[in-house]
């Protein structure tokens, strides 16, 4: 169970998040006053302890309520993740403290890397190696929780020095480096969403994250890509339960079909999990392809099932706002990086090398 002053704070303001109108700076503090942020971390680093696992759960309760905090929670997440994998003890320790109470916004900025991982697309920043550190150029695109009252966001780098790329954690302090307004999103909107531009842009050795991207990457994947399918998870339990809820008030064809859905999604809620905690994920990321693929599935197949469920109610203002809402969420569930088109491609591919 979620924190009850979250659950109602996120119900509150699930629709104003979604459009705009709420302020985005709160997100964060409310997930942090709720402790959400520690769960799945050692205690002895500031967690609650549980596991990855653990956090996807709590993630997904929030993505019942609304995807917009959800999306924040899963960039501020990741990052704490990039930190806790990264072998940089000494920026672990400056940053995790403010990363867990919410005072510090972590983005996880490798979106392009994980495209770049699978072969999908080149690097968008480069690295030109100084005394001190690198001067960074580039671009990314679509980076969530760029909180304007202070960041700091992952970047996998490549180096024109003809060196391996790496990982950064840059602050939203650095000279050089310009934040762009929010995206005009259909949706999602209070989630400090924007462009990243790098032009001579000096940083110094002390947040390296990893010095060799090909290496750091694939260890951070599951977690990734495991949170992310947590947006799914929330968003397809939650049109599951309010199509139930209309159907005994009426369609109790739909039951069935809607009992089965719910056994299914579990499932492979089970096989995430299972495969998050046993590390199966690592040598074997197509199988956490597929999941996030079904997962995604499930949510798109839950929203379609409330739509019948609830007939004409849902295009009445007054009771089908949460509705529509949720309808703009599993539109975005498949296009988040990476996208079910880049990974099928990426999953035909591994098919094709396998056959030759």
């Amino acid at each position: 169970m979620l924190d009850l002053a979250l659950s109602h704070w996120l119900d509150t303001h699930a629709q104003a998040l979604d459009i705009g109108l709420s302020e985005p700076q709160e997100v964060l503090s409310q997930l942090a006053a709720a402790d959400v942020l520690r769960v799945g971390i050692s205690s002895l680093l500031g967690g609650r302890g549980g596991n990855i696992a653990d956090a996807v759960e709590v993630l997904s309760k929030v993505a019942s309520h609304s995807l917009a905090a959800a999306f924040v929670f899963w960039g501020q997440r990741a990052f704490i993740e990039y930190v806790l994998q990264s072998p940089n003890k000494a920026l672990r320790e400056k940053l995790l403290p403010s990363l867990l109470d919410g005072k510090l916004a972590g983005a996880t900025g490798l979106s392009n890397a994980m495209k770049f991982l699978s072969g999908i697309e080149a690097l968008q920043v480069r690295a030109r190696q100084q005394e001190r550190g690198w001067t960074l150029d580039g671009q990314l695109h679509w980076v969530t929780n760029l909180r304007k009252s202070g960041f700091v966001v992952a970047a996998a780098v490549e180096s024109e020095n003809i060196g391996k790329p790496f990982v950064l954690a840059i602050p939203s302090t650095s000279s050089g480096l310009q934040r762009s307004t929010d995206l005009q999103l259909m949706g999602l909107q209070s989630s400090n969403t924007a462009a990243l531009n790098f032009s001579h842009m000096d940083i110094g050795r002390e947040w390296l994250l990893h010095e060799d991207a090909g290496i750091f990457l694939p260890t951070v994947r599951p977690a990734f890509l495991g949170l992310q399918c947590g947006l799914a998870i929330g968003l397809a339990r939650r049109a599951l339960q309010e199509a139930e809820v209309h159907s005994r008030a009426g369609r109790t064809s739909l039951l069935e079909p809607l009992l089965e859905r719910g056994r299914h999604l579990e499932q492979v809620v089970s096989e995430l999990k299972s495969g998050l905690l046993d590390g199966r994920f690592l040598a074997h990321p197509a199988a956490l392809f597929r999941l996030r693929i079904a997962l995604a599935d499930s949510a798109a197949n839950a929203v379609s099932l409330e739509l019948q469920a609830s007939g004409g109610k849902a295009f009445l203002s007054e009771h089908g706002s949460g509705f529509a809402r949720r309808w703009r969420e599993s539109a975005f569930v498949p296009i988040v990086t990476p996208s079910l088109v880049q990974l099928r491609a990426e999953l035909q591919r591994q098919e094709r090398e396998a056959a030759a």
